[in-house]
């Protein structure tokens, strides 16, 4: 694809019980108290929980996101629960190849609503989404090895499990050298089945 950028997007994508939007300049505050409320969880998997930012810091890396997203070389997505307009937490298309196209879904949720199939619910609209609407051939989910809980989304939902990547990344300590397991999902038609997973 020559011009991402003219790439329409839309406001947001919906599933059963949420909705999935761009991140926005003003979404800071939601995301450093998500942060704060998580940090404990977070920081064993997610390197930028593992320093302390300020809330302009915060509020600066989601408009950083915000022009990446206008650019369409990465897109950060928000997840808010339909009923109330609750910020969750974030997913996202990472690893962008436009060319194949393919892409890298990340996601984390506020520990306060964790264990509720958000995460999985989520993840489920935004793969059907770059399967079909965005044309991708690939879908990634790549994860520490010892992140059980980040694990069980890619398989409830069907992804392979493609192999480990050995020492990929350093722990939160930054000293010991992780594994990162790499799941994918292909589209094997024009358009992926509603039932294809899941």
């Amino acid at each position: 694809m020559n011009k991402p950028n003219l790439i329409d997007f839309p406001d947001r994508i919906e599933t059963p019980r949420l909705y999935i939007r761009p991140c926005m300049p003003g979404d800071g505050s939601d995301v450093f108290k998500a942060i704060a409320e998580s940090r404990s969880e977070l920081k064993p998997w997610l390197p930028f929980a593992r320093k302390e930012q300020t809330l302009d810091e915060v509020e600066s890396g989601v408009r950083d996101s915000y022009a990446e997203f206008i650019k369409k070389t990465d897109i950060r997505l928000h997840i808010y629960l339909k009923e109330t307009d609750e910020f969750l937490g974030s997913t996202g298309l990472h690893r962008i190849d436009w060319a194949v196209p393919k892409v890298e879904i990340g996601y984390w949720l506020n520990s306060r609503y964790t264990k509720k199939g958000y995460i999985v619910e989520a993840v489920k609209g935004l793969t059907r989404f770059a399967l079909n609407d965005l044309s991708c051939k690939r879908v990634e989910i790549r994860c520490d090895e010892r992140n059980t809980a980040s694990r069980r989304v890619p398989e409830r939902l069907g992804f392979k499990l493609e192999g480990t990547i050995r020492n990929d990344h350093l722990d939160e300590n930054g000293t010991d050298a992780r594994d990162t397991c790499v799941y994918s999902l292909i589209r094997r038609g024009p358009r992926l089945k509603v039932d294809y997973y899941m």
